[in-house]
């Protein structure tokens, strides 16, 4: 793995990569098994600051938005600060570690094939996944939702099924993360390349000759601003895969010239590839919804490891003990303000100017229980979701962030989830079980009434949330970083995850979703990147055997 510009160069490869992802490195490592491989990754190396990324840095890491920092701050138009990875691993290497795979039904709806799929997650897990010791704080979750009928315990297990379970985390017995960078263990490593701090720009396309337009190369900047074109060997099977995440595939799509004509157009974007009007469509987030509770007793440091999985298709888990601490909590939100600021600075017509009284008014007067690590966290994410946005360009630069719309709790549908979801996290404070880890003064009304004092969004709050649960979810309504679509299949990708309308180009990663898979996305989409990789060989096996005979 080197930079860009010191990196050997194979004078041109058989898959060109872009993102090391989470999907990418599964995917990158797959491949590499018999073809030449080049990975462009625009962050650099989870390998240069291992510390940064065991458990107790979690919130430290993830809120360091600094210009050349793995989490790249962004705030949709929803008013909801959010986050992308920007760093070989991707969000495997920021994210809360939660391990778990999707349900039968999902794969069946995806139409994978599932004995593939069971051995590609094993694949994965082999590498990441462990079981997490359970300790005080979360067996009182565990038990509370037992004590609201959240039955039956499903014990330990990755699967996902209904009822109470424990998951995987990607955290081992000490506390050190393993991340999608680790698949590259696997790697052959005379056939794959990985430039670290090379940000594409566009994908470049021929016509000559062609029904259809062909990929055939990119054009990447390295780490000191020169630009570079990588291209793929001559053979009808070499292909260029784009896995820069739900942001950056359909981003980057639109800045190669494949998009909704009229968009790119007003971008001054040329030439128009293909107009494709589906590209940066069906943009879904998860909304989360949270309940902080400040403890009498002392709690361990945990991140998700329990997980409520209910009938009525709203998810709870909880961590404890890293949530708030002064100094990063104010170096987040000054984070936020600074971005806010550029986007003042650089407005475009697409921006929604939101207004930040909310932080400023928190930093004058925190809430002393808010500043204690004897609390815990308590949520509810709604499954799906069944809302859905938009994302399109702000300008054409790829180190920016497109402007993207979740439009949270949009459908009545998802609103009714979280209101069931609030309900059932009430059971659980106030269950026997939980009872050692809240104050017994305490009431859900003060509880509610914490959060909606914390600035989690930029959303107006209303007066009526701490007694109506409708408005609560609206108002302190965050994101748990699931976001996905804006390449789904069926409209930007086929089942096999080639763009339509397009030869040598396909996106393998988590904008291809139709839905969020499982409780928490991640063992999913380094499934389907090892999943697809070993159908991509497969085809290339068969296609070079039939030249042979031919």
């Amino acid at each position: 793995m080197k930079d860009a510009k010191l990196a050997p160069m194979f004078a041109r490869f058989d898959y060109i990569i872009i993102g090391g992802g989470t999907s990418g490195c599964a995917l990158a490592a797959t491949l590499s098994q018999n073809a030449t491989v080049l990975v462009l990754e625009r962050g650099g190396s989870p390998h240069d600051n291992p510390l940064a990324t065991d458990i107790g840095n979690f919130a430290t890491t993830l809120s360091n938005t600094s210009p050349k920092s793995w989490s790249q701050l962004f705030v949709s138009e929803d008013g909801v600060y959010n986050t992308r990875a920007r760093v070989l691993g991707g969000g495997s290497v920021l994210n809360a570690g939660f391990y778990t795979r999707a349900g039968d039904e999902y794969v069946k709806e995806a139409e994978w094939k599932s004995d593939e799929v069971e051995a590609a997650y094993e694949w994965v897990e082999e590498k990441v996944a462990f079981q997490p010791p359970v300790m005080g704080w979360q067996t009182a979750l565990k038990d509370g939702l037992l004590e609201a009928g959240e039955f039956p315990y499903n014990g330990f297990t990755y699967d996902h099924i209904n009822g109470t379970k424990i998951g995987g985390t990607i955290f081992d017995q000490a506390g050190h993360r393993h991340t999608a960078a680790n698949l590259l263990e696997y790697a052959n490593p005379n056939t794959l390349a990985v430039y670290l701090h090379a940000t594409v720009h566009k994908i470049v396309f021929t016509t000559k000759g062609r029904p259809r337009p062909k990929a055939y190369g990119v054009i990447f900047q390295d780490a000191n601003g020169v630009l570079h074109k990588a291209e793929l060997a001559k053979n009808a099977m070499n292909e260029v895969i784009l896995s820069a995440g739900a942001i950056g595939s359909p981003q980057l799509l639109m800045l190669s010239g494949v998009g909704p004509m009229a968009h790119l157009a007003a971008h001054g974007i040329k030439p128009v590839v293909l107009n494709h009007p589906m590209v940066g469509q069906g943009m879904g987030d998860n909304p989360m919804n949270a309940i902080f509770i400040p403890s009498p007793t002392p709690v361990e440091v945990s991140l998700i490891q329990v997980v409520g999985i209910t009938k009525y298709n709203s998810y709870i888990e909880g961590a404890s003990g890293v949530i708030f601490s002064y100094s990063w909590t104010r170096n987040y939100f000054e984070g936020v303000l600074d971005y806010l600021n550029q986007m003042q600075a650089s407005r475009t017509n697409t921006s929604t100017t939101f207004s930040t009284q909310s932080i400023t008014d928190f930093f004058k007067s925190i809430h002393p229980l808010l500043s204690t690590t004897k609390a815990g966290l308590i949520l509810q994410k709604v499954a799906g979701p069944v809302s859905r946005g938009h994302l399109e360009l702000r300008n054409t630069n790829p180190n920016d962030n497109p402007s993207v719309r979740f439009n949270y709790y949009q459908e009545p549908e998802d609103l009714k989830k979280c209101v069931v979801g609030i309900t059932t996290i009430i059971k659980v404070i106030n269950s026997k079980a939980f009872s050692k880890f809240k104050y017994p003064e305490a009431t859900i009304h003060g509880l509610l009434d914490l959060i909606l004092s914390i600035p989690t969004n930029l959303r107006p709050r209303h007066v009526t949330s701490a007694f109506n649960l409708q408005q609560f979810c609206i108002d302190t309504v965050m994101t748990i970083w699931h976001y996905h679509g804006g390449c789904q299949v069926g409209k930007v990708v086929d089942k096999n995850y080639k763009v339509l309308g397009i030869d040598a180009l396909r996106v393998i990663d988590g904008s291809t979703f139709l839905k969020s898979p499982g409780t928490n996305p991640q063992a999913t989409v380094m499934m389907l990147g090892r999943y697809m990789g070993q159908k991509i060989i497969r085809e290339r096996g068969a296609f070079h055997k039939k030249d042979e005979e031919a």
